[in-house]
């Protein structure tokens, strides 16, 4: 999924990206603030990542159709990086498919709904830390891009 860009010549968002703005409005609406594709460790880029109002980190995968989920194997190791973890699919996703202890979103573009929450690990207090600087530099490069969108960003 790639950052979704909102400028009149931009191509159409992708169903991943429709269901990660529909999940963030979701969360935004519970107190929550939300990055989409985090870097939480090197071969992992997390859909959404959502800071919530007492400090607790989601981590929300979304999937668009079967074969999208079919294909994941890195799912599980976002785990260790998120308090609660969820997957968000649309209505018509065949939800069976999806892990019984794992929460689940339904989202559209627009919204969503938690139909199931996903269990609290809490993560330990030296990966929390890891985890807001993260979001917070995240956060500030993606404001800054939007700002600034000729400036070129390294990869620090």
């Amino acid at each position: 999924m790639a950052f979704v860009d909102l400028s009149p010549d931009a191509p159409a968002p992708q169903p991943g990206q429709l269901l990660a703005r529909g999940v963030a409005r979701h969360l935004v609406s519970h107190g929550f603030a939300c990055v989409e594709e985090l870097v939480p460790t090197r071969g992992l880029r997390v859909d959404v990542m959502a800071l919530g109002p007492k400090g607790e980190i989601w981590v929300v995968e979304c999937k668009s159709s079967r074969a999208d989920f079919t294909s994941d194997n890195k799912w599980q190791g976002y785990l260790e990086w998120a308090d609660r973890f969820f997957w968000a699919v649309d209505d018509v996703f065949p939800t069976e498919l999806l892990p019984d202890e794992t929460g689940l979103i339904i989202a559209d573009a627009y919204g969503g709904e938690i139909l199931r929450m996903g269990p609290e690990t809490k993560l330990a207090p030296a990966r929390r830390k890891v985890m807001l600087q993260k979001f917070a530099f995240h956060a500030a490069r993606r404001l800054h891009h939007l700002r600034d969108p000729d400036m070129r960003l390294s990869d620090g």
